[in-house]
């Protein structure tokens, strides 16, 4: 680790009320300056997973119809509020629903996880209307569901009006929305798993033959390391591509929409962003802090291009109070919490790493997981009085949202 800038903080009520404020927020990564990689689609965008740094973006904040990208939301949404193992019932509404379709049956049922294959293999329109009414009691409920995570994700140009992507007023995303939301998403077992799967079989209770589906995405047979994600299209919205690819450690996610020639440009995307913006480990767990008994809690790694790695400077910020005699003594928490080490980029913060106690060290959680960690203990730390004031603040917050 580069040398550390150390700042301690006195624990005035004013001034801790605002610390907590400002970790709280979440850190927004700085952008990659484009260079040269171009593509034909109307709006484009490249992330990488871990950081969550956008490395390249053409019109990315630009609100566009996404067709059957929609999905990615989808399946985020039910793998996270479903039960994996239940039985989907299809419906009237889902029968025969029009678009792609996995041509379920009227009264069928289908493990959740089953449908969840179909949906993202196969684009399964009927899929997307049953698994919207199983998690979220209506379609209605699901895609409120659906619009609640967007803006939890902070997805500002984004909107649902239904679970399948058909084109509708009010459905909309963006190619950056659409980064973030598959960076988020790809975090997640599950859909990791999904996503990256070129052929499912399913039990199929009703006919001879089992469920066989092939996934439409082509890049998992063209790109060296491809991952996943997902397919898109309709008339209106022309043809959408969410791609993934992993490399040396190093997953990247790619996005186009309205693009015709989609293969071509998403490989483009991929190979600029490994070539350009490798993942460089710039802590690691457990890393001894020069001239303190304290070690770092996670791994941080960030994508850098050329030059980059200069331009970082990093500085720990300690818990610190006044001690008797005047003398002052670094304040931990109960937990070990002792600081945390910030880093910037070209003056801009990229990232923060707690420093603990070394025995008591808690579970490494990736820097973009923390960013968009669920309500809860985690979200609401409460280490001394005035950290758990904030946090009661900030869960007041939430709740009025």
């Amino acid at each position: 680790m580069k040398p550390l800038t150390v700042i301690t903080v006195k624990p005035s009520l004013i001034l801790i009320m605002c610390l907590l404020l400002a970790v709280l927020v979440p850190v927004n990564p700085v952008s990659a300056e484009n260079a040269s990689v171009s593509t034909h689609a109307r709006a484009a965008a490249l992330i990488d997973v871990e950081s969550g740094r956008l490395l390249y973006s053409s019109r990315g904040d630009e609100p566009m119809l996404i067709a059957s990208l929609t999905k990615i939301m989808t399946a985020i949404v039910a793998i996270e509020n479903g039960d994996l193992a239940s039985k989907v019932k299809v419906g009237k509404n889902a029968f025969a629903k029009e678009g792609s379709s996995l041509y379920l049956k009227q009264g069928e049922e289908m493990l959740l996880e089953d449908m969840l294959y179909g949906l993202m293999l196969r684009s399964g329109n009927d899929a997307a209307t049953a698994i919207a009414e199983h998690v979220g009691g209506s379609e209605q409920g699901f895609v409120y569901l659906m619009n609640a995570k967007a803006e939890e994700l902070g997805l500002k140009n984004t909107h649902f009006a239904n679970p399948h992507g058909l084109d509708a007023e009010g459905h909309y995303s963006s190619a950056n929305d659409l980064a973030v939301l598959t960076a988020y998403a790809l975090h997640n077992p599950v859909f990791k798993e999904i996503v990256g799967t070129q052929e499912k079989t399913a039990d199929n209770p009703y006919e001879k033959w089992d469920y066989k589906w092939a996934n439409k995405n082509k890049m998992l047979r063209l790109y060296e390391g491809a991952d996943g994600v997902k397919t898109g299209y309709t008339k209106k919205a022309l043809r959408c591509l969410v791609s993934s690819a992993t490399r040396g450690g190093q997953q990247l996610v790619a996005v186009t929409l309205n693009d015709g020639n989609d293969w071509n440009d998403h490989a483009a995307l991929l190979n600029f962003g490994f070539n350009h913006y490798p993942l460089k480990t710039l802590i690691e767990r457990g890393e001894g802090i020069s001239g303190y008994s304290f070690v770092t809690s996670r791994k941080f790694a960030y994508p850098l291009g050329q030059g980059e790695e200069a331009r970082i400077t990093t500085k720990l910020v300690l818990n610190e109070e006044p001690a008797a005699a005047g003398e002052k003594t670094v304040r931990g928490s109960s937990f070990g919490l002792k600081g945390t080490v910030v880093l910037q980029l070209g003056g801009k913060e990229i990232g923060r790493v707690p420093v603990y106690e070394p025995d008591r060290l808690p579970p490494e959680e990736s820097m973009y997981m923390k960013r968009y960690s669920p309500a809860g203990t985690a979200a609401y730390p409460a280490d001394n009085w005035l950290q758990a004031l904030g946090s009661a603040l900030r869960a007041l917050l939430q709740m009025g949202r």
